[in-house]
């Protein structure tokens, strides 16, 4: 414990932190190339989030969600560690704080989304926002626990959703799309 009196003029308050919440980006990462990656680090940095979290899915979990072939869970692990690096490199030590959850990858198994969420929910700062695909806000929108979940954090779509869910166009006010603007 450190015991050094520190002085500070009368009325003094620390500067307000102007970073908060936490920015889940959860995908497969598949497909997501390093371009998408650096936007969705800009939209973090951007929107003030104090944390960027990449959940990459595990290969049973993606394919019971969405049938698709993968690559396995390690490859697509070490490229967005591998991208985590060269981004701490590239903008130094203002940059929002990156952290590659690796959550699945201790299961080994299909996760259902409600089970990220909590655990993501519990170890992250909030308030919390999910970065989705339209096609993954569609799919989340169809779960039956959307509705609770909705209320409790907020989507954030890499783009406009042509033919949203019904649960998702009813709860239109929780979710916004991450804006394209030029740096």
């Amino acid at each position: 414990m450190n015991r050094l009196a520190h002085t500070v003029p009368f009325g003094y308050e620390p500067p307000p932190e102007n970073r908060k919440g936490t920015m889940v980006v959860y995908d497969t990462f598949q497909h997501l190339e390093d371009e998408a990656l650096a936007f969705a680090a800009a939209t973090a940095e951007r929107r003030g989030f104090a944390k960027l979290v990449l959940y990459p899915l595990h290969e049973e979990t993606v394919r019971r969600m969405t049938k698709e072939p993968v690559l396995p869970y390690h490859a697509r692990l070490d490229r967005l560690r591998g991208w985590k690096r060269g981004y701490e490199e590239e903008r130094g030590r203002g940059a929002v704080a990156v952290a590659v959850e690796g959550l699945e990858g201790k299961r080994k198994k299909y996760t259902p989304m409600d089970a990220a969420l909590r655990h993501l929910a519990e170890a992250y700062p909030s308030p919390l926002f999910l970065y989705l695909t339209p096609e993954t806000a569609n799919q989340f929108a169809s779960y039956a626990s959307f509705e609770e979940w909705i209320v409790k954090l907020r989507l954030l779509l890499s783009e406009e959703p042509h033919s949203p869910h019904p649960k998702l166009a009813r709860y239109a006010h929780r979710w916004d799309v991450a804006e394209r603007t030029q740096r």
